[in-house]
């Protein structure tokens, strides 16, 4: 049942027109949809099913058939990665992550952030092409034009050294809550007062 709610949601998605800013170029191909704008140029691949057409400001996506499932999947996710390419050539994505722990900290050389985050060495953790990190204090920013991008290297920074659940130690998303849990001190002290 959610399947169809989510394929409905995509059809409805998929109708909006995308505005394309001023200052904003778009070239469409075969396949594919080209945009050049102030952060940069970045071209989005599109399934063969869906179509796009560009009308003034606008871009149009269409499907042969809004009455296949498959079809308004791959139209509301067309749209949405379209609509992602657009604001990544203009504004641009960023994604936040907080380093925690006593002597943990984080800095940039040349196109590698140095983490140092409690393990045996630091670690070198190389950026790929379109990923600017700066580091201010505790706070790791990662910047760049394409969305997907942006959220895989800051999953895989995370990773390096993931948040531990007692004293919340390690990377994490700036915005991410931990859940914390009791440590064994805590658990005997709290069964001794229930006593």
């Amino acid at each position: 049942m959610a399947s169809k709610v989510d394929i409905q949601g995509m059809s409805r998605l998929g109708k909006q027109p995308i505005i394309i800013p001023k200052g904003v170029e778009v070239s469409i191909s075969v396949g594919a949809v080209q945009f050049k704008g102030p952060k940069g140029t970045m071209q989005q691949k599109i399934p063969a099913a869906v179509k796009v057409a560009q009308e003034a400001d606008k871009l149009i996506v269409t499907v042969p058939d809004v009455n296949s499932a498959t079809d308004r999947a791959l139209w509301g996710l067309s749209r949405q990665l379209l609509a992602n390419a657009v604001r990544g050539v203009t504004q641009g994505f960023v994604k936040q992550l907080e380093i925690n722990g006593v002597g943990f900290r984080a800095q940039t050389e040349g196109n590698k952030l140095i983490l140092n985050v409690g393990l045996s060495h630091a670690v070198d953790f190389p950026l790929p092409q379109g990923i600017i990190a700066k580091v201010e204090k505790n706070l790791i920013t990662l910047e760049g034009i394409d969305k997907q991008l942006v959220g895989e290297v800051a999953a895989q920074l995370r990773n390096v050294k993931p948040p531990e659940p007692y004293k919340g130690k390690g990377i994490k998303y700036f915005d991410e809550v931990i859940r914390r849990k009791a440590g064994k001190l805590a658990k005997t002290a709290g069964g001794s007062t229930a006593k």
